[in-house]
């Protein structure tokens, strides 16, 4: 995947530094179009729609596929005549990166009933996150730095990790626990159309297959309408402090230079420098956790106001969009 071994620090800044701008170029694109699946997905008939139960399961599982080679392959160790064993923190990160998958690609998309048709270009782009999300997370958890970093006595006597761990579980569990209130919808909708198959013994007509929705109700979705989302920013906050330190100063981004960011030359000189000087502290799993946020937010935004506009009056006017009491 990384090629020669010579250009793997290369090729692995050069996807660090146009991972995090594309993600936050995409971002403001997001909030005028709708993304072609699930309650915005096309036509069942076009011609470019794909299953979506089967696209989500594949285009999920090549994330973790793709971290597994670069984790065990660690192409940026090779300055190292032999790679040191793994630490316990590094194999800890990466068992719980491969449980969030295994629900995400396995668990989660074969116990839905059903789920809406997706556009062929939104199967491709997911599939090009996860395949270069995952390599890089692999390629850094075995990367000379985090190898420093989480060193097993320094890393277990340091805070931040055990409170990145809890928060990780706190947002796993939590994303679960949201995603069975929304399965539970399709459940029961799958269970009523069932019972109306059959009339005094005799099956009646097909009706078109269409998604049903409903508005989900308990623990935080009486705050928010997209729990889900703000349950995996936690999860990825969470995986973030724990397994890399924080990026407080960077070459690229820093605060004093947030007011100038968006002027030609700023944005000219971002694009034209060489990617090693691309916010050099910035560590993958910041990197996707920004990426999350920014490519998340606008479909949750779409969808609170598609909430609004299909149930009005009975819709709560005091959910917030996805976090509570703030956003």
């Amino acid at each position: 995947m990384f090629g020669d071994q010579g250009q793997a620090a290369v090729f692995y800044n050069i996807v660090r530094k146009w991972f995090t701008l594309t993600s936050v170029a995409c971002s403001p694109l997001l909030f005028v179009i709708n993304a072609p699946f699930g309650r915005f997905s096309l036509s069942s008939d076009s011609l470019f729609q794909v299953d979506g139960i089967k696209s989500w399961i594949i285009m999920e599982l090549v994330s973790p596929i793709s971290f597994l080679y670069a984790f065990f392959t660690s192409p940026l160790s090779y300055m190292f005549p032999t790679n040191p064993p793994l630490s316990s923190p590094q194999l800890i990160l990466a068992g719980i990166f491969l449980v969030h998958y295994t629900n995400r690609a396995l668990i989660s998309p074969l116990r839905t009933p059903s789920r809406s048709k997706s556009h062929i270009i939104v199967f491709l782009s997911a599939v090009c996150f996860n395949v270069l999300n995952g390599a890089m997370m692999g390629a850094y958890l075995t990367s000379p730095f985090a190898r420093i970093f989480l060193t097993s006595p320094y890393t277990f006597r340091r805070p931040t990790f055990y409170i990145g761990l809890a928060l990780w579980a706190v947002g796993f569990a939590g994303n679960i626990l949201h995603d069975e209130i929304l399965l539970d919808i399709r459940r029961k909708a799958k269970n009523k159309d069932k019972g109306e198959v059959s009339q005094n013994g005799k099956a009646t007509s097909p009706k078109p297959k269409q998604e049903h929705y409903g508005i989900p109700q308990g623990w935080l979705y009486k705050y928010i309408s997209y729990p889900n989302y703000f349950c995996e920013w936690v999860e990825w906050l969470g995986f973030a402090l724990a397994a890399a330190p924080l990026p407080l100063a960077t070459s690229s981004l820093t605060l004093a230079s947030l007011s100038s960011f968006f002027t030609v030359q700023s944005i000219s000189s971002l694009i034209s420098d060489p990617a090693y000087l691309f916010a050099p502290n910035l560590a993958p799993p910041y990197i996707f956790l920004i990426s999350e946020v920014f490519l998340m937010f606008p479909r949750a935004y779409k969808g609170h106001q598609w909430y609004k506009k299909k149930f009005g009056k009975d819709y709560p006017k005091e959910r917030k969009i996805v976090i509570p009491h703030v956003l």
